[in-house]
C-alpha cells in the first residue's frame, strides 16, 4: 500500500511538471511581490532599526521565506474535494482499496514537492540576490525549519480537507472556502507578522492553528526565535497537527453516511 501512495505522489508531481512554465513565470511574479513588500516595509521602518521584534533585514527575510514557503504548503484540495462531492465522483473513491484522505494528502504532497524544488528553491536564490535577505548559516536551523515547513504543509492540508469535506453537509461551501483562504493568509502571519498585531488579538489568534503555518517557521528561519524557543514552537506545530486529526476524523466519519450526488 505504501508503494501505491508513493505512486500517487509521483503522478501528481509529473502532472505539475506538464505545466512548469506557469511556475517559472510565477517565480518572477513572486519576486516582484516580495520586492513590493520590501520597499513598503522599508518605508514603514524609516529610521527605526527594530519594529515588532524584527530588524529590516529580518523582516525582508521573513517576507521572502514566508511567500516561498507558501508555494510549498499551498494547495487547492478543498476545492478538489468539493467538486468531487458535487459531481458524485467521490463515490468511486469510497470503493477503492485506499484511504481517501491519505490519497488527497499524498496528491497535495506531490504538488508541494514540485513547487519546493522548481519554484521555492530557485525563487529564494533569485530573491536573495535582489534583496537584503539573510539566510541562516547554522545547519541545525535549516533542519528545524524544513521539519516545521513539512508540518506547515500537513496543518494547512488538514484545514483544506476539513473545509472540502464540509461540502457533504453544506452542499455549496464556496463561501467557506474563500473565508478560509483569507483567514489562513491573514492570521498565519503571511501578510503581516503576528508580532505587529495588538497584544489582545495575538492571544486570540494563538488559539487558532493559523500561526503554526507561516509565522512560527518564519520566526525560526529569521532567528527571532532560537534555541529552546525553536523547539517549543516546533512542539506547538505538533500539537496542532494532532488536534486537527480529531475534527478531520469526525467529519470524515459523518460524511460517509451523507453521500449524495448533485445532478448525477
Amino acid at each position: 500500500m505504501g508503494s501505491a501512495y508513493f505512486e500517487i505522489i509521483r503522478m501528481r508531481f509529473l502532472m505539475m511538471l506538464a505545466y512548469r512554465v506557469n511556475y517559472y513565470s510565477g517565480i518572477i511574479i513572486y519576486s516582484l511581490n516580495i520586492g513590493a513588500y520590501y520597499f513598503l516595509w522599508k518605508a514603514i521602518y524609516g529610521s527605526k532599526e527594530v519594529l515588532g521584534g524584527l530588524t529590516l533585514t529580518q523582516m525582508t527575510t521573513y517576507v521572502a521565506v514566508s511567500w516561498m514557503a507558501r508555494a510549498f504548503y499551498f494547495n487547492n484540495l478543498d476545492r478538489e474535494i468539493a467538486n468531487e462531492i458535487k459531481d458524485g465522483s467521490v463515490a468511486i473513491q469510497f470503493i477503492r482499496p485506499y484511504n481517501y484522505i491519505i490519497v488527497k494528502m499524498m496528491q497535495g504532497l506531490g504538488e508541494g514537492l514540485f513547487r519546493l524544488l522548481l519554484f521555492s528553491t530557485p525563487g529564494m536564490v533569485i530573491v536573495s540576490l535582489l534583496f537584503p535577505v539573510k539566510l541562516p548559516t547554522d545547519p541545525g536551523v535549516w533542519l528545524v525549519f524544513l521539519a516545521m515547513l513539512f508540518l506547515s504543509f500537513l496543518i494547512n492540508t488538514q484545514i483544506n480537507i476539513i473545509t472540502g469535506l464540509s461540502a457533504f453537509f453544506l452542499e455549496n461551501n464556496e463561501g467557506l472556502m474563500r473565508m478560509k483562504r483569507v483567514a489562513v493568509d491573514l492570521f498565519s502571519g503571511l501578510v503581516v507578522p503576528m508580532s505587529f498585531f495588538p497584544e489582545w488579538s495575538q492571544g486570540l489568534i494563538n488559539l487558532l492553528p493559523f500561526p503554526a503555518i507561516t509565522y512560527l517557521p518564519g520566526s525560526v528561519f529569521t532567528g527571532k526565535v532560537a534555541g529552546i524557543g525553536a523547539w517549543n514552537v516546533f512542539a506547538v506545530q505538533l500539537v496542532w497537527f494532532a488536534l486537527l486529526i480529531i475534527p478531520l476524523f469526525i467529519l470524515w466519519r459523518g460524511a460517509r453516511t451523507r453521500l449524495f450526488v448533485q445532478g448525477g
